[in-house]
C-alpha cells in the first residue's frame, strides 16, 4: 500500500494549472483581441492544419512563472512559441509557431531554446517541418531584461539549412514579420502568405525610416504583392485557412524526407486522355502561347499548383501530376519579356530544379523559348552568369526529364530544354522551331551586307527569309534524326504518362548525387 508520503497530488494539481495556463496562450483578454482583428491564435491554426487530435505538444510548459510569497504558483506566462508532432493526412510532420498573444511573437522567454530543439526533431525524426509564423523578431525591450546587449547568432540555424537538403520545409506568413521571423518563412522549400494580414520585409517601417527618412507603411514594404512580385513569398491567399490549406497540398506531392520517393495519388484522371484543342494552342503569328492552359491539359485534372507566378513571370513553373505520379512542369510565357530568360527568371528555374532534384520529382520542360534576355538593362542584371547558372543546374540534374518542345528553342538558353549527355525523353510538335538564332534576326546578322548592297533590301531580306524557312522546317531535323519524335499535340498527355511510369521505375531515394547539392531557398 502507498503511504501519505508517496502521494503526487499536489504536484499533478500544478501540472493541471500550468497546461490550463499554455492553453489560454496569452490570457482570455489577448486571445480575444487576437480574435476580434479576425485572426487565429496559433493553437487554431495547428488545430486546423493538423489530423483532428494528433497534435503531440513539445515544451508546453515553458514560461515565465509568477509566483507569491510562499513561492507558490500563481501564474505562467507560456513561451510564446509552440512546437510538436501532427499528423497530415496520417504522415507526421513537425509543426512551429508564434504565439502573437504573448509579447507579440518578440524572439524571447524560451523560444531561442524551443525553436532549435523542433528544427532539430524534423532533422532526426526525417519528417517536413512546418513553420506558422507570426512574430516581430528581436524586441529592444529584451536589452532591458538582459541587461546587455549581445553579438548576433541564430541558434539551431544549422538544422535550418540541413533541413532543407533532408526534409520538406514550408512556411505560412500570417502576420508582419522582420528579422528572423521572416527569414525563416523564405528558408522554405515553399512559403505562403495572407493578402492584406500578412507582410514580409527585412526590417519594418520605423527602423526604414530611422535608417533612410523614408517614411512608408508596412503594406507598401513587404505586403502581398511586393513580396511575391520579388519573389521573397511564393504564394498569397485571401485566408489563413487557405493558407494552411495551401501548405497540405504542397506536401502531398513531396515524400517524408528524401530517403523516400514522391507519393503516388490515386489517379483520379485516364492517362490515355488526348485533347485535340492543343493543335491550335500555339498561333502561326508571334503571339504567345497560353503556357497555363498547355499545363492544366496535360496534367491530371485539378493537379497543378504553380510556384511563384507572381516572380520572373516570364518563366513558369508548377508541382503537378501525371497519373498520379508528381512532377515539376517548367515553362515561359511570352507575355513577358517575350519568354525571354532574365536573370531573375533564370534564378526561379534553378530553385525549381534545386526542388525537383532535392525530392526526386521528375520534371517536364515544354520549350518555347526565344533564348536569354537581351538589352542594356539584361547586361547589367548580370543575365550571362544567372543564364550560365540555371544552364549548369540542368546540367547537373539527378531526375529524370522530359522535353516538349512546343516552338522556339534558341541559343544557349533554348539548349536547356535538357542535358544531352544523359537519355531523355524528348519530342516536338510540329510547331517547333530551333537554332543558333531566330531567323528574322539571324538572317539580319549573317547577311547584314548583302541585304543593305541589294537593289531591293526588302525583297533580298524575305528571299533569305523564304530559302532558310524551308531549311528550319522540324521535319528536315527528323530526318537525320536530330530530334527523337514529332508528336500530335494532342497526344502530349499519353506520351508523358506513358512515359513517368518508367521514370519513376528508374529513380533511387537518398540525398542528391555524389557531388551532395543542396536546395537553396
Amino acid at each position: 500500500m502507498s503511504s501519505p508520503a508517496d502521494d503526487w497530488s499536489s504536484e499533478l494539481e500544478e501540472l493541471r494549472a500550468r497546461v490550463g495556463f499554455a492553453a489560454e496562450l496569452g490570457g482570455p483578454d489577448a486571445v480575444a483581441n487576437h480574435r476580434a482583428k479576425g485572426r487565429l491564435t496559433i493553437r487554431d491554426r495547428i488545430d486546423r492544419l493538423a489530423d483532428t487530435g494528433s497534435f503531440a505538444e513539445v515544451g508546453r510548459l515553458a514560461g515565465r512563472a509568477v509566483r507569491d510569497d510562499d513561492s507558490a504558483l500563481q501564474e505562467v506566462k507560456p513561451a510564446n512559441y509552440l512546437c510538436g508532432e501532427i499528423e497530415l493526412d496520417g504522415r507526421p510532420a513537425v509543426v512551429t509557431g508564434y504565439d502573437y498573444t504573448v509579447r507579440g511573437g518578440a524572439i524571447e522567454g524560451g523560444l531561442m531554446d524551443k525553436r532549435p530543439h523542433a528544427e532539430r526533431m524534423a532533422h532526426d525524426l526525417k519528417v517536413p517541418l512546418i513553420r506558422l509564423v507570426e512574430g516581430v523578431g528581436a524586441s529592444v525591450r529584451g536589452v532591458k531584461t538582459m541587461g546587455a546587449t549581445y553579438v548576433p547568432t541564430v541558434p539551431g540555424w544549422e538544422w535550418s539549412v540541413a533541413n532543407l537538403s533532408r526534409v520538406p520545409v514550408v512556411s505560412a506568413a500570417m502576420g508582419s514579420l522582420a528579422g528572423l521571423p521572416a527569414i525563416e518563412v523564405t528558408a522554405a522549400h515553399f512559403s505562403v502568405m495572407v493578402k492584406g494580414q500578412a507582410q514580409v520585409f527585412v526590417a519594418g517601417p520605423p527602423l526604414v525610416k530611422a535608417a533612410s527618412g523614408v517614411d512608408i507603411d508596412k503594406e507598401s514594404l513587404g505586403g502581398w504583392q511586393e513580396a511575391t512580385r520579388s519573389g521573397s513569398v511564393d504564394a498569397a491567399v485571401d485566408t489563413e485557412e487557405e493558407a494552411l490549406e495551401l501548405l497540405r497540398r504542397v506536401l502531398g506531392y513531396l515524400p517524408s524526407n528524401v530517403w523516400e520517393l514522391p507519393p503516388r495519388a490515386t489517379p483520379a484522371d485516364d492517362p490515355a486522355r488526348e485533347d485535340p484543342s492543343l493543335r491550335t494552342l500555339v498561333p502561326r503569328s508571334r503571339r504567345p502561347v497560353d503556357t497555363r492552359r498547355l499545363f492544366e491539359s496535360v496534367a491530371d485534372t485539378g493537379s497543378i499548383t504553380e510556384i511563384a507566378a507572381a516572380h520572373a513571370r516570364a518563366a513558369v513553373g508548377a508541382l503537378a501530376r501525371l497519373d498520379g505520379h508528381p512532377v515539376i512542369f517548367l515553362g515561359t510565357d511570352g507575355r513577358f519579356d517575350g519568354g525571354g530568360l532574365s536573370a531573375a527568371a533564370a534564378d526561379k528555374v534553378v530553385r525549381l530544379i534545386d526542388l525537383a532534384d532535392t525530392f526526386h520529382i521528375p520534371v517536364v520542360a515544354f520549350m518555347d523559348h526565344p533564348g536569354l534576355l537581351i538589352g542594356l538593362e539584361a547586361e547589367r542584371a548580370g543575365t550571362l552568369r544567372a543564364g550560365c547558372r540555371a544552364l549548369s543546374a540542368i546540367y547537373e540534374v539527378d531526375v529524370p526529364w522530359a522535353s516538349v518542345i512546343v516552338r522556339r528553342a534558341y541559343g544557349a538558353a533554348g539548349a536547356s530544354h535538357r542535358n544531352p549527355t544523359r537519355h531523355t525523353f524528348r519530342v516536338a510538335w510540329p510547331s517547333g522551331e530551333w537554332g543558333s538564332l531566330p531567323l528574322r534576326g539571324g538572317v539580319d546578322a549573317a547577311y547584314r551586307r548583302v541585304i543593305e548592297e541589294a537593289e531591293d533590301p526588302a525583297a533580298k531580306r524575305a528571299e533569305l527569309q523564304r530559302e532558310y524557312e524551308q531549311m528550319t522546317s522540324p521535319f528536315r531535323t527528323a530526318e537525320v534524326f536530330g530530334i527523337e519524335d514529332i508528336i500530335d499535340p494532342a497526344e502530349t498527355r499519353p506520351r508523358l504518362c506513358r512515359w513517368i511510369r518508367t521514370a519513376y521505375r528508374t529513380m533511387a531515394s537518398g540525398p542528391v548525387g555524389p557531388s551532395g547539392r543542396t536546395f537553396r531557398p
